[in-house]
């Protein structure tokens, strides 16, 4: 079972997800069913350390998820890392893309905080 965020959390901005590495994860893994780490990281043109420490957060938070899993194409015991986005991280990313909208719009959220 997926790690799944806090059901009564509200979805809108979300700090998490707005860090620019993560906000371009997430837009990545949004497209796909799981991603391969080393193709995620060549894509990104980050380094594995960068990549590492933006998904530990992100799965901290229950949007994304990592598996391991044996090559069948390599003879050596090395494996590749898996990257999936959760159900929650759906969720979380489409609504803190919505809010951008919104706010590139001039308009307020309904759950904002009054100025």
């Amino acid at each position: 079972m997926e790690p799944d965020r806090n059901e009564s959390a509200e979805l809108g901005f979300d700090d998490t997800i707005h860090a620019p590495v993560r906000l371009r994860i997430s837009g990545l893994l949004r497209h796909v069913e799981q991603i391969d780490f080393a193709v995620l990281r060549d894509t990104l043109g980050i380094t594995d350390a960068t990549l590492s420490k933006h998904l530990r957060i992100l799965v901290e938070a229950g949007y994304a998820t990592t598996t391991k899993s044996r090559s069948a194409t390599r003879s050596d015991a090395r494996r590749i890392t898996w990257i999936a986005q959760t159900r929650s991280g759906r969720a979380a990313f489409d609504a803190h893309v919505e809010e951008l909208r919104r706010i590139a719009a001039g308009t307020i959220s309904e759950s904002a905080p009054p100025p």
